[in-house]
């Protein structure tokens, strides 16, 4: 392998200034076309690249952005993230994504070390322990520094940035309404995300949907993660509680705020001996792989997470590109649909 060579070394061996070197291989037109050539081709024999830092420091920015995700084995944080690496690979930057597995100590380290690698902007996805805590400091401190941040999905009112978030409330209130609409009369909402803002707000919505109809009613289980670790999930004690429930509760239909609690349900519907959709319907949220391949096949909500990722980089990449004095932030929301399957009527 040739050693890396430097635009130093490249002047020195042409006999030309530095100068002279870099604005051929930019094909300045001050320069002659004989030694445009003459750089080019040395410039291709060494295999010449420019030094990613030395640029980003000339233009102070490293067109890299920075991808903070509560984890990954997720289906729609693959899918989001899927979104985000297009858009941006598209508008020419990079990304560099960071994992947090729901802890809130990761998330600092991660804001700190990508804000230290100099990345142009941020976009971010609440861990859970960071919402249980309700600590954003470190978020607070990238605003203090300028630092362009988006934050999709999880999102807090505490910080002042742009935000792309899914319709949940709404989104909530019609599979609840959908429920009822097929003669569903004792729904239950069954999450073991209860400490999350869009399970809040999707159980919101379900408890509208209910208050505004006198024909049915609502039960509630809040499946608890331990606070003690919430990168480690206990889905036997998850199971165990959701099959307990099943058997003390006389419910006709099942809204889970989260793709698990709606996976677990049918698994321990049909454990129980209960048939999906005769003896309870089933709703999930994310269309992931568990609802594609649950049996029956699962309704949900899809929250369209690849065009939310795409949407999200936008922003950031525009705010990036187009520099806007007292730049004023903006909330996006991204509409939900309902995708009919085997486990409702």
């Amino acid at each position: 392998m040739r050693k890396k060579v430097t635009l130093k070394q490249l002047a020195r061996e042409l006999n030309l200034s530095i100068s002279t070197v870099s604005k051929s291989l930019k094909n300045d037109p001050e320069i002659s076309q004989k030694t445009i050539i003459r750089v080019h081709e040395l410039a291709d024999f060494y295999n010449y690249k420019p030094n990613a830092l030395a640029v980003s420091l000339k233009s102070n920015k490293t067109k890299t952005i920075g991808i903070i995700l509560p984890e990954i084995l997720n289906h729609f944080f693959a899918k989001v993230l899927y979104g985000i690496e297009q858009e941006a690979s598209e508008k020419g930057y990079k990304i560099v994504t960071c994992i947090t597995n729901e802890s809130y100590k990761k998330e600092v380290e991660y804001v700190e070390m990508l804000n230290y690698s100099s990345v142009d902007g941020f976009i971010v996805s609440l861990s859970q322990e960071t919402q249980v805590l309700n600590k954003f400091e470190h978020f607070k401190e990238l605003k203090r520094d300028n630092v362009p941040i988006v934050m999709f999905d999880r999102v807090t009112e505490e910080i002042e940035c742009d935000k792309v978030i899914v319709d949940d409330k709404q989104a909530s209130k019609t599979a609840v309404q959908y429920l009822i609409d097929t003669g569903c009369k004792k729904i239950a909402v069954i999450t073991t995300i209860g400490d999350l803002s869009v399970a809040k707000l999707r159980l919101e919505g379900a408890r509208e949907a209910i208050g505004a109809n006198d024909q049915a009613s609502l039960i509630e289980l809040l499946v608890k993660d331990s606070i003690i670790d919430l990168a480690v999930k206990n889905s036997n004690n998850n199971e165990q509680e959701i099959e307990q429930f099943l058997k003390d509760n006389d419910i006709d239909a099942v809204l889970g705020l989260d793709e698990t609690a709606a996976a677990i349900t049918i698994n321990m519907s049909n454990k129980l001996g209960y048939k999906i959709p005769e003896d309870i319907s089933v709703i999930g949220f994310t269309d992931g792989l568990l609802s594609k391949h649950s049996y029956p096949k699962l309704t949900t909500v899809s929250q369209h997470a690849e065009n939310l990722g795409a949407r999200a980089a936008q922003i950031l990449v525009d705010q990036l590109d187009n520099f806007v004095e007292n730049y004023k932030t903006k909330t996006e929301v991204v509409k939900t649909s309902l995708i009919l399957r085997d486990s409702t009527h």
